[in-house]
């Protein structure tokens, strides 16, 4: 493939970006036309304030080419739609080295393992001889449990420390046959842990309807059957396990819906909370459920409680 770079200053560099999109160029980005020389300038100011510019004093504009598009006639069309003129010493094509970025970008990801029983495996690596596969052997209370789901899908493949807390949780906690509520279910992967740790009937909620359908497809994918569904189309009931995984602002709107699905004697699980909030966030919940913290991790926690029966 080819790339178009084209030097500009930096009232142009915006608008020749957004010209050379429409005209059909696949990507744009903008660099310093001055890094790591002695003319490079900060573009940004102090943390957390407006940048008082929107691009460098001399900028790159490089725009990735599709097969077939003439760079001539590209530059002079962006120019002209934006009334400009733009010399044949700024611009030039090089070519960009081929490459396999499928299997670039997988090498990226490798599975993970989640506590001593759970690994979560990229579909690239469902038959890498390092992770254990044989499921069936031995006391299926401790038997490696495999979740496939491909990281780059929305909604969250299972890195973050919050969704390995629940996850733990999970796999310490659910006996067998526990009806179970995964509430901001995202992509599913706290349901279908639970499935595959032996939960019973499990209901997986998201406001979104793309997660819900993203939970859909992993589910299928790893041959749990689980139902997906916006809130509104959640039956009345409670449950033996309900386990939220979102954030605390939410968790705090939500703390008489989600305990009043908890069935008595049953388990809330809580997590998105960072440490400082832990307490802010059991308050909320007090008046139904006594809340503690049941682990911590970088800087997150994981909190739990019980119903009284």
């Amino acid at each position: 493939m080819r790339e178009l770079v084209l030097i500009c200053p930096e009232a142009q560099a915006e608008p020749l970006s957004d010209a050379l999109l429409d005209a059909g160029v696949l990507s744009v980005t903008v660099e310093d036309a001055d890094v790591d020389s002695d003319a490079e300038t900060p573009l940004f100011g102090e943390p957390g304030m407006e940048p008082q510019v929107q691009a460098w004093q001399r900028n790159r504009v490089v725009a990735l080419l599709p097969d077939g598009l003439d760079p001539a006639q590209l530059v002079e069309q962006a120019a002209q739609s934006l009334s400009i003129q733009v010399s044949s010493e700024n611009w030039f094509v090089r070519q960009v080295p081929d490459a396999d970025w499928v299997r670039l970008t997988q090498s990226q990801f490798d599975p993970i393992q989640v506590g001593s029983r759970i690994w979560i495996v990229p579909s690239w690596h469902r038959d890498n001889p390092a992770i254990p596969h044989d499921l069936a052997a031995g006391d299926p209370a401790v038997a490696p449990v495999l979740l496939e789901l491909d990281p780059g899908l929305a909604f969250g493949t299972g890195s973050h420390p919050t969704t390995h807390l629940c996850l733990e949780w999970l796999a310490d906690n659910i006996q067998g046959n526990e009806t179970l509520l995964d509430y901001g279910c995202g992509s599913g992967i706290l349901a279908i842990a639970a499935r595959k740790l032996g939960a019973g009937c499990t209901d997986a909620v998201d406001i979104d309807p793309q997660a819900v359908e993203s939970t859909r497809y992993n589910a299928t994918n790893n041959a749990v059957e689980l139902n997906a569904l916006l809130p509104d189309q959640l039956a009345a009931g409670t449950y033996q396990v309900v386990v939220a995984n979102i954030l605390s602002n939410p968790l705090k709107v939500l703390a008489p819906m989600l305990s009043n699905r908890v069935a008595p004697g049953g388990h809330l699980v809580l997590s998105g909370v960072l440490e400082r909030q832990a307490e802010e966030v059991a308050q909320a919940y007090a008046p139904w459920i006594a809340l503690s913290v049941w682990r911590a991790r970088e800087g997150w926690v994981c909190l739990h409680g019980r119903r009284v029966a």
